[in-house]
């Protein structure tokens, strides 16, 4: 059974993926900016929206899937945990790709001795004991920090507690493993290895992945532009979808190396 994928617009192959707990319809308002530039591809990762028959498992495992249904030459745009399995697809997979877009992403989620730009690791303790003792809570807990400290927060939690529940609540297990995975993969190492044209984009304010993960990703990637946005959280393609929009249609063009910011 492959993954289910949404697909909009015309032109260069463009593949999104999106974060934990949500699925390939939070894109929407994006792929409507989008969609007459490229010819969009929304998958819902495994465990998630259309696709939650599917187990999650492990990172090789969820990279692997989606690489099934990358179209060959595509550009692959992962936010949040979507950025962990694009990057970690571009190393298993590289040949398929003719591009990378990291939105909010970090090669390391969890807070280490070496790395600060993270989440506390008891912090994610906290998040997968919570998701066995009240699930429901849990996930409503962590979907709400994606718009913490970004315009109009009110509008953007109530935004995405309607997309939770629009394609079904994922299964549990599949929701445990992606906690696991963002608790225990550290994709610093692989970074250098991502010879492709590359756009990192971040929010200045997100709460849930500093900016410093995304200037350090800017910085280890060979070949990569970023743009920081200044009143942005961890959903920049939602709050500044014209920014977004415009930093991946230069990586359509193949642009790659300067550093953008916007107040």
């Amino acid at each position: 059974m492959a993954l289910h994928v949404e697909r909009a617009g015309a032109g260069p192959d463009l593949v999104l993926l999106h974060g934990w707990g949500l699925h390939g319809g939070v894109w929407h308002g994006l792929a409507t900016e989008l969609a007459p530039a490229f010819r969009l591809h929304l998958v819902d990762l495994p465990g998630h929206g259309h696709s939650r028959a599917l187990p999650f498992g492990s990172l090789d495992a969820v990279a692997d899937a989606v690489a099934a249904v990358v179209p060959a030459g595509a550009a692959l745009c992962g936010w949040s945990l979507g950025g962990l399995v694009a990057m970690r697809l571009a190393t298993r997979h590289a040949g398929r790709l003719r591009a990378i877009a990291l939105v909010s992403t970090t090669p390391c989620f969890a807070r280490r001795d070496d790395w600060p730009h993270a989440m506390a690791r008891e912090t994610l303790e906290d998040f997968a004991a919570g998701l066995r003792d009240d699930p429901a809570r849990t996930i409503r807990t962590f979907v709400n920090l994606n718009a913490l400290g970004g315009p109009h927060a009110r509008d953007r939690m109530r935004e995405l507690a309607a997309l939770l529940v629009e394609r079904g609540t994922p299964s549990a297990e599949s929701l445990a493993a992606g906690l696991a995975v963002l608790h225990d993969e550290d994709l610093r190492d692989e970074a250098a290895a991502i010879d492709l044209p590359a756009a990192v984009i971040h929010g200045a304010r997100d709460a849930l992945v500093p900016a410093g993960a995304g200037r350090w990703l800017a910085a280890a990637l060979p070949f990569a532009r970023c743009t920081e946005i200044g009143e942005a959280a961890h959903l920049p393609f939602v709050s500044h979808c014209a920014d977004v929009a415009q930093a991946l249609r230069h990586l359509a063009g193949g642009e790659s190396g300067r550093k953008l910011a916007h107040g």
